[in-house]
């Protein structure tokens, strides 16, 4: 295996001790924009422990959102990070699962590959998981991949033996380790506490791996003291233990971990050398987003809403799309069931506009259209996002078309004015072939998955956003927009704006007489970045400030509330 590198590029490990959710992909995320600062080409690999093929089936509550790629990968949310804060886009070799993993070598197994052999974790499954972090070797100077969960887990001991294979196949060289371990302040006592800290790192040279460095997430900056002591139990050199303090903004965090040294510390262990970092445009960033001039309110109407990293691009987006308006964005997270008994004039009150993201099932959807027809009689900036989108022509039809019974057969197979449907054949643009399914189809992976091309109409809201006449956005949903009932709608007022080159897909949907109102097949959000915002998000918010500008006689009067 060794023979066949490249010796090109370098590979960062990032392990996580004590608990879960500390932030290893921020953190993973912030050192590639570091190094890219410094000039360097990175990538990123997320190895996840859980068993599933793909995050694609798993409930919203239990993983976060499903983050999809270019090529039509259901990923881990982390792979929104590490777009958001690099030039790296991910792919399918990005993101691996145990699931996935044991799938090949069974089906391996299965082709007789192994040639009767018994087929064993090792070195069958860590060879798996080594032959998939080598797929990045060449493409890149660096290579950074996270594992996912805790230190200890059962599920996540093959990974961990896998890349402590690797750094005896490629040597100390070309592999670093970091740890990111939790250092708890106790505030009965007063006291830090590394006790955490040492037992994860225990925990991982007990698999045979010793970090060399450790990113120690804290409420507090650590001493030197603290540090040494960290240094001391752990094997560290005092200048290898970087504090990961909490910020205010998590596009803080790469000027955090720069202040404390990680990147130098990185390239001194790898022996890499390269220029000083370029950090200007996140200290511009930073600095815009704590000094907004500007104040929004942003209602979104969702079912998932007790758990934000449902929407964790989402919210992201619209952060960005503050940004490029030199504003403050608040968002208000609204249950749609409480929308479908309370009033939502009263729960939207207070709201400049109104988002309704994408979802799968029927709970909530009713609520989700009464917020839809608030937007559109009191003229609020509204944006549907894939379901949002749907029933959003669902409301219009109900509403204004005269189809009092429309519905999507998703949630309503028995509907007389079935506007939204289940579309059983389809051309991919990608691949130049014939997609098909139907009800029987499996539920993992028979989306309409990945980047599709949308031709805009011009004179459009899109249009004038995008400021182009085709764009390529991401999908992931199985139900389209019905054209049996195309000309009807766009008879009463609809405007599609968007579609698929040869015109059988309605990608974008909009309103005549309404300051902003949009609806979008795709999701957006996928392709914001905090220096590139997404422009429908741009325009989104800037509409809702223009709404809100109506309310004061001087626009200067929306300023931000300290």
């Amino acid at each position: 295996m060794k023979s066949k590198l490249t010796k090109k590029t370098k590979f960062i490990f990032i392990t996580g001790g004590v608990l879960s959710s500390l932030g290893k992909g921020l953190a993973a995320a912030s050192l590639g924009a570091l190094l890219e600062s410094r000039g360097m080409t990175v990538t990123f690999q997320k190895l996840d422990p859980y068993i599933n093929v793909d995050p694609g089936t798993m409930n919203p509550f239990q993983h976060g959102e499903v983050f999809v790629t270019d090529d039509g990968a259901e990923t881990d949310l982390d792979m929104g990070h590490y777009e958001r804060y690099t030039n790296a886009v991910m792919t399918q070799v990005n993101n691996y699962t145990s699931g996935r993993i044991y799938y090949s070598v069974i089906q391996k197994e299965r082709r007789g590959e192994y040639l009767g052999g018994t087929v064993q974790v090792i070195p069958h499954i860590t060879d798996e998981i080594k032959h998939a972090v080598l797929q990045l070797d060449g493409t890149v100077d660096v290579a950074i991949i996270e594992i996912g969960g805790t230190i200890g887990d059962i599920e996540g001991l093959p990974f961990i033996e896998a890349i402590r294979q690797l750094r005896g196949e490629l040597g100390r060289d070309y592999t670093l380790f970091i740890h990111l371990t939790l250092v708890p302040y106790i505030k009965t006592a007063g006291e830090v506490k590394t006790k955490p800290t040492q037992h994860s790192v225990k925990g991982l040279l007990a698999s045979g791996i010793q970090p060399d460095i450790l990113i120690c997430r804290t409420e507090n900056h650590l001493t030197a003291d603290l540090k040494k002591k960290i240094a001391l139990f752990c094997n560290v050199e005092p200048e290898s233990v970087i504090t990961a303090i909490d910020v205010d903004s998590i596009y803080e965090v790469p000027l955090c971990l720069h202040e404390e040294g990680l990147d130098d510390r990185v390239l001194e262990k790898l022996g890499i050398w390269t220029g000083a970092p370029y950090i200007k445009p996140w200290e511009e960033l930073v600095e815009r987003i704590k000094n907004p001039k500007y104040q929004v309110t942003i209602g979104i109407t969702g079912k998932y809403v007790d758990l934000k990293e449902s929407y964790k691009s989402l919210h992201e987006a619209l952060v960005h799309g503050g940004i490029a308006n030199n504003a403050q964005v608040d968002l208000t997270y609204i249950n749609a069931e409480d929308l479908e008994e309370g009033d939502p004039e009263q729960l939207l009150k207070d709201c400049d506009g109104i988002l309704v993201p994408g979802g799968f099932g029927s709970r909530g959807t009713e609520g989700k259209i009464r917020a839809i027809t608030m937007a559109r009689e009191n003229k609020i900036p509204f944006f549907g996002i894939c379901l949002g989108m749907q029933l959003a022509v669902v409301e219009f039809a109900r509403n204004i078309a005269g189809m009092e019974d429309a519905h999507s057969t998703e949630l309503d197979a028995a509907t007389l004015f079935p506007v939204i449907y289940l579309m059983k054949e389809w051309f991919d643009f990608r691949t130049g072939q014939i997609e098909t399914r139907d009800e029987a189809s499996d539920m993992g992976g028979t989306l309409r998955l990945g980047a599709y091309p949308c031709i805009l109409k011009e004179g459009t809201l899109a249009s004038k956003a995008y400021r182009q006449d085709e764009i390529s956005e991401r999908h992931r949903h199985r139900y389209e927009f019905n054209n049996m009932f195309r000309e009807e709608l766009v008879k009463a007022g609809m405007v599609v704006s968007g579609t698929s080159p040869d015109d059988t897909l309605v990608e974008i949907v909009e309103l005549k007489d309404h300051p902003w109102f949009l609806g979008c097949q795709f999701h957006p959000e996928f392709k914001s970045k905090p220096m590139h915002t997404h422009p429908l998000f741009r325009d989104f918010i800037k509409a809702a400030l223009k709404r809100r500008m109506k309310e004061y006689e001087e626009p200067g009067a929306i300023k931000v509330e300290r």
